[in-house]
């Protein structure tokens, strides 16, 4: 369908996408492109040269020529908007209309309205979300069960919080000059354009989270985008509010001076875990065993180098007046009491370990954990709506630290082996079929989860890691495991198909001689694309 002389959906049409795919909205998207491509592609390469630069043999520091941000105790970050000044509790999750009922009326402070990696980024799913925003704002979704019953938004929801997809994914079903528009400008500016001044008029404000930065020019890129995007449809400048999720390891090193590029819109800082191991894999694959990872289960919080970067992330947040946000609680409550309150003790304890840290609130991916995670932030944070007065001046990380992996305790186990690739065939499975978030094992996961269970997979094969009382890790050991899995998947009722497509990606992703930067990049473009030529 050709809009213009510059802008073509090839994605299907259905019922209401016209409500959000409006001239006006596709000109701003035209506009936010004409702005920021080129700039965009630039920072993109020099991804893949410091990523080369890495592999060659090259390490991390702290940047010098940007000392003098670190060490000027003067300034600040904008901070918190309306809405946003009380965050201890953040539940996650794509929208989509269940979800977005019941996230809203989760009695979490946030919700994190999630197009990342928590949706599968088809064409009905990125416009749909943009409409269950926009009928939750204008207080006219809700949801209906089958058996009759019926959920509307609550008089007191959620501050909704929208994290756009990463600089590096591309939407192929919205082409501008026959090339696709960046992902991240289509969720940003679509959401912006029609809610932004609704959430104005309602006392909050249109709030995002930004993903996979790997450095403080990106940040700059998106406070440029911020400040283009405000003049344009006449939004106050520093309106907008921004959470960085720290969830590389360059970005570690670099988390005053993204602060800094975005102060005048910055709200705070968030630790990423997953994402982050998946980011010292790739950034530190060619430097020997000393970077090689135990289970993901095993890789907690608690481990040294995961404390320097999370107790950083609270010094350099507070020294700023930025919000400090915790990680995710995965968990799935379940029905059997005694594995239920296992969970929930796990859960408790970890938020216990992120409120003494000082930091202000965390995540959870599912509405039974909300009071357990906010029990503990009452109990630290009383009636204060944040503890930005612990600013941590016991903190002292340096780049050592940060890099300390040799330091971490635990070994790669055969039954880690073969969970992370029966998890990543199961996540692989739905997100194929158009889910983004799904539960596996008791636990929601989400494109984080099979990201790093494929990187450790390639990490393991690469340095042929000896399995506690097992064998060294080998080709031939994953491929038999991964046909005993495809075996089992078949035997449950997935569909041949996916699967044999999810074996595919998996295989592609992890045994080859070079680790693909993102998973998603090439299976979204041979898997989820699907164009129409329907005027």
């Amino acid at each position: 369908m050709t809009l213009t002389s510059r802008i073509e959906i090839l994605g299907e049409h259905e019922p209401r996408f016209e409500e959000i795919l409006t001239p006006e909205a596709l000109a701003f998207l035209t506009r936010l492109d004409a702005a920021f491509a080129d700039h965009r592609t630039e920072l993109l390469a020099e991804r893949r040269r410091r990523a080369a630069a890495l592999a060659d043999g090259g390490t991390l520091d702290f940047l010098p020529h940007t000392r003098t941000v670190r060490e000027d105790p003067s300034w600040r970050v904008a901070g918190a908007g309306p809405g946003l000044a009380d965050r201890r509790v953040e539940i996650t999750g794509p929208p989509e209309r269940r979800m977005t009922v019941n996230a809203l009326n989760s009695g979490a402070k946030v919700w994190l309205a999630d197009f990342e990696d928590a949706t599968s980024p088809t064409w009905h799913n990125i416009v749909s979300g943009q409409l269950n925003l926009l009928d939750a704002i204008e207080r006219r979704i809700d949801d209906a069960t089958p058996e009759g019953r019926r959920y509307r938004v609550g008089d007191t929801p959620a501050t909704i919080v929208v994290r756009p997809r990463g600089w590096h994914l591309e939407e192929h079903h919205l082409l501008i000059d026959g090339r696709p528009i960046a992902g991240a400008l289509v969720d940003f500016g679509l959401y912006l354009f029609h809610c932004g001044m609704r959430q104005i008029e309602r006392g909050s404000g249109p709030y995002f989270y930004l993903p996979k930065l790997e450095n403080h020019l990106e940040a700059r890129l998106w406070n440029d985008v911020f400040t283009f995007a405000q003049a344009e449809l006449g939004i106050e400048h520093g309106t907008i509010r921004a959470t960085v999720l720290i969830e590389t390891i360059t970005a570690a090193f670099e988390m005053d001076e993204i602060l800094y590029e975005l102060r005048e819109h910055a709200a705070g800082l968030n630790a990423g875990r997953w994402d982050y191991l998946f980011s010292l894999i790739k950034n530190f694959s060619s430097h020997g065993p000393a970077f090689v990872l135990p289970d993901r289960v095993q890789v907690t919080m608690t481990q040294p180098f995961m404390r320097a970067y999370t107790d950083l992330l609270v010094r350099t947040c507070h020294r700023r007046g930025a919000h400090a946000i915790g990680g995710m609680a995965a968990a799935i409550p379940s029905k059997d009491p005694d594995a239920n309150e296992a969970a929930l003790t796990k859960v408790r304890l970890d938020k216990e370990r992120e409120a003494h840290d000082g930091f202000d609130g965390s995540w959870v991916a599912h509405p039974g954990l909300v009071a357990t995670c906010r029990s503990v932030f009452d109990s630290v944070l009383g009636d204060r709506p944040n503890q930005l007065d612990q600013t941590r001046e016991d903190v002292e990380v340096t780049a050592a630290d940060l890099l300390s992996v040799h330091r971490t305790f635990g070994n790669p186990t055969p039954t880690g082996l073969r969970a992370n690739i029966a998890v990543a065939l199961r996540y692989l499975i739905v997100w194929l079929n158009g889910t983004g978030a799904v539960a596996v094992f008791g636990l929601m996961e989400d494109v984080a989860t099979a990201e790093i269970a494929r990187c450790q997979i390639w990490q393991w094969l690469k340095y042929r890691s000896r399995l506690v009382g097992g064998d060294h890790v080998t080709p031939e050991l994953v491929r038999a495991l991964i046909t005993s899995e495809r075996a089992v998947l078949r035997q449950q009722g997935h569909d041949p198909e996916a699967v044999d497509a999810a074996v595919r990606i998996l295989e592609e992703t992890s045994l080859g001689d070079r680790l693909p930067a993102f998973l998603t990049v090439d299976a979204y473009a041979r898997h989820l694309v699907r164009t129409t030529t329907a005027a």
